[in-house]
């Protein structure tokens, strides 16, 4: 049997939500034991039970001092999945899901803490010693100048308005506004999205993701403990990594990929790979959480994945598909990234369990399917699909 068979999602917890630099009297540590805490409660377990840790690229908290803290007897396994920025977030729910299927562990929190009032703005320029300082003298220097040249291609190719970027802000505030957690919640129309300000041509404001403070968790075990807890348990019907030839860092690096793939979010073999593994077809998706730390990213992804075909991620968008509740496929029903809170894409896995639980805010009648995404248009990527149990 896989792990698909084997391992669910059981748990699910949040600090609260903030701006940038509005979370200050509690430190982004703290504010992940919190998370922690709440989805051990979620699951309706006894903390002490977790014993695995995985998280992915630029957490800051070693899992031997979570431990510590949260006073838990046992670790068993901890596991850090490569790469900047959220591209590795699905890969370390894969990972936590095959330590479980091993046998190496009996649950495994997945975590990611975000504090950037009290650290440093992921979205700044700021010197590194390698993967892109070289691209400093030439103007190149930070993602949403990176991703916008990817992006410009796509639009150069097909056409593709930035009407479609207006569509997917306005579409996921929309989504927000019924979800209280969600840190961006006033209305947003078409002319806020075309008045705001230009960040890096094509993309304004609204079309970047928030910057925001806080923490969030899940917790992976077996199926058969699953079924003794409080919620019907989440599948993880299929998981994936991948990146195809050439991008190296992608964007945020050389852009030396191949022109074919350069107006794209290096998502094709990933997802031949992911449904594959899940034995099912794009059409067979009834909800999905798709990484929008640029609404651009978004269009291209829906291409990558197989939801529409090449050039056609903007018509989609613009006809409302991703909108709740009619279109095709409902999409960041939370809020995202754009909206909701920037957590590196795992706050997007959270709600992907919510759609499987049937308690989100934005709930698509008998959702059964979820794809979700992790990362922009970088070079390590990865996938999920959660399925209903």
């Amino acid at each position: 049997m896989s792990f698909a068979d084997r391992t669910a999602i059981v748990g699910i917890g949040e600090s609260r939500y903030g701006k940038r630099a509005s979370i200050l009297d509690i430190s982004e540590f703290a504010l992940l034991c919190q998370a922690i805490k709440a989805a051990a409660d979620d699951a309706g377990m006894d903390i002490e039970d977790i014993d695995g840790f995985c998280s992915f690229g630029d957490e800051r908290h070693e899992p031997v001092r979570v431990q510590q803290a949260l006073g838990l007897p046992r670790l068993r396994f901890s596991n850090m999945v490569w790469g900047a920025g959220g591209g590795g977030c699905s890969g370390a729910v894969m990972n936590a899901a095959l330590a479980v299927h091993a046998g190496i562990c009996n649950s495994v929190v997945v975590y990611r803490s975000l504090c950037q009032g009290q650290y440093q703005r992921f979205g700044q320029y700021r010197p590194r010693p390698i993967g892109g300082s070289h691209m400093a003298p030439f103007g190149l220097l930070t993602p949403a100048q990176f991703v916008a040249l990817t992006f410009r291609r796509h639009m150069h190719l097909y056409g593709t308005s930035t009407d479609a970027l207006a569509e997917v802000a306005v579409a996921f505030r929309s989504h927000a506004q019924r979800n209280p957690r969600a840190v961006a919640r006033s209305p947003l129309t078409y002319e806020d999205h075309q008045a705001s300000r230009l960040i890096a041509d094509p993309f304004r404001l609204f079309d970047c993701c928030l910057e925001t403070d806080g923490a969030c968790a899940i917790i992976v075990t077996s199926r058969e403990r699953a079924r003794n807890l409080r919620h019907v348990p989440t599948r993880i019907l299929a998981a994936a990594q991948a990146s195809n030839p050439g991008w190296g860092l992608g964007p945020s690096g050389s852009h030396n990929m191949a022109i074919d793939d350069y107006a794209t979010v290096n998502s094709r073999e990933l997802a031949k790979a992911l449904f594959g593994m899940a034995g099912i077809t794009p059409s067979d998706l009834d909800v999905a959480q798709i990484y929008d730390a640029f609404t651009g990213v978004v269009i291209m992804a829906l291409e990558d994945f197989g939801i529409c075909g090449r050039g056609e991620g903007g018509p989609f968008a613009q006809a409302g598909n991703l909108r709740w509740p009619h279109g095709a496929l409902p999409s960041n029903t939370a809020g995202g990234l754009l909206s909701e809170a920037y957590l590196h894409g795992l706050n997007l896995v959270i709600e992907g369990v919510r759609q499987m639980r049937g308690d989100s805010t934005a709930q698509v009648d008998n959702a059964q399917t979820c794809l979700v995404t992790s990362g922009g248009a970088q070079a390590h990527k990865s996938a999920l699909i959660l399925a209903r149990d």
